[in-house]
């Protein structure tokens, strides 16, 4: 038995009623003796017309259900004859009856999985507590679940139950100690990150990281540098490169820093959240600059740009990002590069998503950045600089953020890691832009023919893609329960929050049986939200 082929949704399909009267009848009749037996097996409950019925169903069978209903009188309205003396003021309750799970698939993940599934569909309905009259030989599960008890037991003899309710609050508390204990149970749940940073690394990565530390002033660790340092050179077909101990907003601070030095004004362009960044960077160090701004995901055209570079002769230089990671889209380099040098504007690029993901060359590009994670699939704390001429050190900029320091030091003019260095050169040996790119375009036609809207096309980075879910469905909700079965996407970020997107990256090391494998787990996961039927 396999419980992540599991399907969880919301009981539709004529067929599916029948197997949970068949259940109904197998559990409450059978099993618990609240019902008597009849010829047909089937035991119809009696607010059927008003239930909602949350059902599991491993291939066609259903294995699982939990009914909801919200019309008073509840069934605890008549067992315990006060029921509203135990709610408080604000809840807003609904009744959650009949749960069962066939015997074979007790003990596993999918009493917790109905809850999960349960829980998301209070919330869209606006329910605020979910009250249950538990059966007194599952106390310990439903406790273990969230469920809390209140007031005394009820029913007859031969089947007593527990009145008890479960809060959003009660459920996601007693997730990782539940978790924790399917895991003793079923061992480790593997997990598969699609996040842009920290992203997946190799074995052979990760083992060189693990050596031991050298001195950042030893002779081995100035040749890995040179190593390092010509390794990326010859990848983006760069003049010069800087290595620096930092992140890529340090990285972009260190281009601030340069900029300020260019008599003149500049142009940054934006469409997106690191587009906005770069804006901020130039506004903190009090730079010069006209922006074009435009709405989230929307193409800026060469006409635009063009027209900002006519009407103003100052403009000295231009700063942007080559790949939009908070949307996925990619700027034509090339022909942003053709019209700076028409103007004699200097081009910097924000480029932390697109070296090692895509093929670039920043031969004549006056200064770009990137980091050792994302795209070149090691891990974060390098902050990479790449430059077209010599830059001498400065006085007038600190010493951190001197590009010329770095320059006339062979990038080494503070304390380096040695762990940190050696991944990175392991990791530009395993850069596969083919593999990226196909495994790309097979999870991009996975996604859209199981019913997901994606942002943007073939021209969009292969390494992030964006889904724009419905308003009907909750990015955070979503995000959490694919966490739940080890599926790591990136929607925690406010910016991701605030629109209802979710983003799988497929920068660092992935496997493409195991990445589409992920995504049908994904797109069974959403289709149990929705409650729709899974496209096979």
């Amino acid at each position: 038995m396999n419980n992540d082929t599991l399907q969880y949704k919301i009981a539709c399909e004529a067929d599916e009623f029948q197997q949970i009267y068949a259940l109904n009848y197998q559990t409450f009749v059978e099993e618990i003796p609240q019902h008597e037996e009849n010829d047909t097996c089937m035991l119809v409950d009696k607010f059927h017309d008003e239930n909602t019925y949350v059902i599991a169903k491993a291939d066609e069978e259903v294995v699982g259900m939990i009914a909801v209903r919200s019309k008073r009188p509840f069934s605890l309205d008549q067992k315990l004859g006060n029921l509203d003396e135990y709610l408080s003021d604000q809840a807003v309750p609904c009744e959650v009856r009949l749960l069962s799970v066939k015997e074979e698939y007790r003990s596993t993940r999918v009493f917790y999985q109905l809850c999960d599934r349960l829980v998301s569909y209070c919330l869209e309905q606006g329910f605020t507590m979910a009250l249950i009259s538990g059966t007194v030989r599952q106390l310990k599960l439903y406790k273990r679940i969230g469920f809390l008890p209140f007031a005394e037991l009820v029913g007859e003899e031969e089947a007593r139950f527990q009145p008890m309710y479960l809060t959003r609050d009660s459920f996601e508390n007693s997730t990782k100690a539940f978790q924790r204990l399917m895991i003793r149970k079923t061992g480790a749940l593997r997990t598969q990150s699609f996040l842009p940073g920290p992203v997946p690394r190799h074995s052979k990565v990760e083992a060189a990281f693990k050596r031991d530390a050298t001195s950042h002033r030893c002779s081995s660790f100035l040749h890995e540098m040179e190593v390092v340092r010509k390794g990326l050179r010859d990848m983006t077909d760069s003049n010069h490169v800087q290595v620096a101990v930092g992140t890529g907003t340090l990285a972009n601070d260190m281009v601030a820093a340069q900029l300020k030095r260019i008599p003149g004004k500049g142009l940054i362009l934006s469409n997106g959240e690191f587009g906005s960044r770069l804006m901020d960077h130039g506004k903190r160090f009090d730079l010069s600059y006209h922006t074009l701004e435009k709405e989230w995901n929307e193409h800026i055209t060469m006409e635009e740009i063009e027209t900002v570079l006519q009407c103003d002769p100052d403009i000295k230089w231009l700063w942007t990002v080559h790949c939009e990671t908070s949307t996925g889209y990619l700027y034509n380099i090339e022909e942003i590069l053709s019209l700076c040098q028409k103007y004699n504007v200097e081009l910097c690029i924000d480029a932390c998503s697109s070296v090692g993901t895509i093929p670039v060359d920043y031969n004549n590009v006056f200064l770009a950045t990137s980091v050792s994670g994302k795209g070149l699939g090691s891990y974060p704390g390098l902050a990479l600089i790449f430059h077209r001429e010599i830059i001498e050190p400065n006085d007038s900029i600190p010493r951190y953020l001197d590009v010329g320091m770095y320059v006339f030091n062979g990038s080494v003019p503070y304390t380096h890691s040695s762990n940190l260095l050696v991944a990175l050169k392991e990791a530009l040996q395993l850069i596969d832009y083919p593999g990226v790119f196909n495994t790309s375009q097979a999870v991009r036609r996975l996604l859209i023919d199981g019913g997901f809207q994606i942002l943007g096309g073939e021209d969009y980075t292969p390494g992030v893609i964006t889904i724009a879910l419905n308003r009907e469905q909750c990015s955070r909700q979503f995000g959490d329960a694919c966490k739940r079965r080890g599926i790591l996407l990136s929607y925690e970020s406010e910016y991701l929050i605030k629109r209802n997107w979710v983003q799988v990256a497929l920068m660092g090391e992935h496997n493409e049986r195991e990445v589409l494998n992920a995504m049908t787990m994904l797109i069974r996961e959403y289709n149990s939200m929705i409650g729709t039927k899974v496209v096979k």
